[in-house]
This record gives structure tokens, C-alpha cells and sequence, in this order.
């Protein structure tokens, strides 16, 4: 993951209380709940930046969340608004954990960070950490917020130039079916001003 998004990140942080309110997700993690219909899972956050909304939404619902990113700022902000969540700082392409661990990961506006050529690795390493059955949810960028079919280059994101890649939606899904997944969900979304695709996953089992 480019090394300058976590100073881009440090420094978003001290503007995330101004702006908590712009982004919401109630609808997709309503929507992702009922695919899981498990209470008290294990849940890993991938990108959890401040632990809202997902890690927040989970823990209210009696799960227990671990949360992955690589902010030191973010995660301080983490403490601070889901003190209840595991925290590691590290890259979420080189953070491993045991087999069949999590009942559920999620990956919000954080997985379009990392350049494409790393995702299948990721996805594999998503697909081991799930149990059985276990399901994932992530946000992919796409042609609709990029203006590419496939794109690898930097974006100004709240008067920070951030790094997005992305290949095309066809490829992706491909990708997801060769490792093993099997796709529930894929929808466009608009939150925030922003367009996204927003993707359900399944291990099966």
C-alpha cells in the first residue's frame, strides 16, 4: 500500500469529528446483517480507521470486532469512539491471523487503497480468516467514481491526493469465483456524493 496515504490519513483525521456525519451507511450494513443472521460473531474490520460506522455498528450487536489499519492518528480516534474493539496497526496486506477466525470481515472505502495487483492475494487471505459460510462485505471503486474502466493513480479526497486502484467490475467478480467465493450482492451505491460498488460475498460451507 503507497506509504503516503498514511500521512494522508494522519492528517484526515484531525477533521474526521467535523465531518462524522457525511457518510451514511445504515442501509448497506442493515442490508449486510441480513445476510449474516448470526448474533455475537467475530468480526474483522479491514481499514478500520475510527471504528465508525461498521466496527460501531457491529459491537451494538453484541459482536466482537477486531479492527486492521494503518493509521496511528485514526486508531488513537478508534479508542476514543469504540474502546470495545481489538486494535492492531498494521498494513492489511501484510496482517495475518489463524484459519477460519472471523464469522464476517469488512473492508469500507478501504480495499480501492491498494494497488490491484495485490487484491487477489487479499481476497485469498479473506477467504482463509472466514469461517464456513462466513461472509464479506467491501467497497470497490469503479469507472463511476475513477472515470477509468480500470485505474491506478491518485485522487484529491477532502484536499488530500489519495491513491485508488481498481480493475473492472467483470474482472473482479472472476477473481472473487477463482478463489472460491460466491458473489450475493453488487450494487452501486451513492453516499456522500460519492458512487461506489458496493460488493457481498460468501465463503461457502
Amino acid at each position: 500500500m503507497p506509504k503516503d496515504l498514511i500521512a494522508a490519513y494522519n492528517r484526515l483525521a484531525v477533521d474526521y469529528d467535523k465531518n462524522r456525519g457525511l457518510f451514511d451507511m445504515s442501509a448497506v450494513l442493515n442490508d449486510f446483517y441480513q445476510h449474516i443472521k448470526i448474533d455475537n460473531g467475530n468480526l474483522l474490520d479491514l481499514g478500520c480507521g475510527a471504528g465508525e460506522p461498521g466496527p460501531g455498528f457491529f459491537i451494538s450487536k453484541g459482536w466482537n470486532v477486531t479492527g486492521v489499519d494503518f493509521s496511528e492518528k485514526m486508531l488513537e480516534l478508534a479508542k476514543k469512539y469504540q474502546p470495545e474493539m481489538h486494535r492492531i496497526l498494521a498494513d492489511v496486506t501484510e496482517v495475518d491471523f489463524s484459519p477460519g477466525q472471523f464469522d464476517a470481515v469488512t473492508a469500507i472505502y478501504s480495499l480501492f487503497h491498494i494497488e490491484r495487483e495485490k487484491h487477489p492475494l487479499l481476497f485469498t487471505n479473506i477467504y482463509n480468516w472466514l469461517k464456513p459460510g462466513g461472509k464479506a462485505l467491501f467497497t470497490y471503486a469503479c469507472k463511476e467514481y475513477t472515470g477509468k474502466n480500470e485505474f491506478s493513480g491518485y485522487i484529491t479526497f477532502m484536499s488530500e491526493k489519495l491513491y485508488y486502484s481498481h480493475t473492472t467490475p467483470e474482472k473482479l467478480y472472476k477473481m472473487l469465483k477463482r478463489i472460491g467465493f460466491a458473489l450475493l450482492s453488487a450494487d452501486y451505491r451513492d453516499i456522500g456524493g460519492e458512487r461506489f460498488l458496493w460488493v457481498t460475498i460468501r465463503k461457502p460451507g
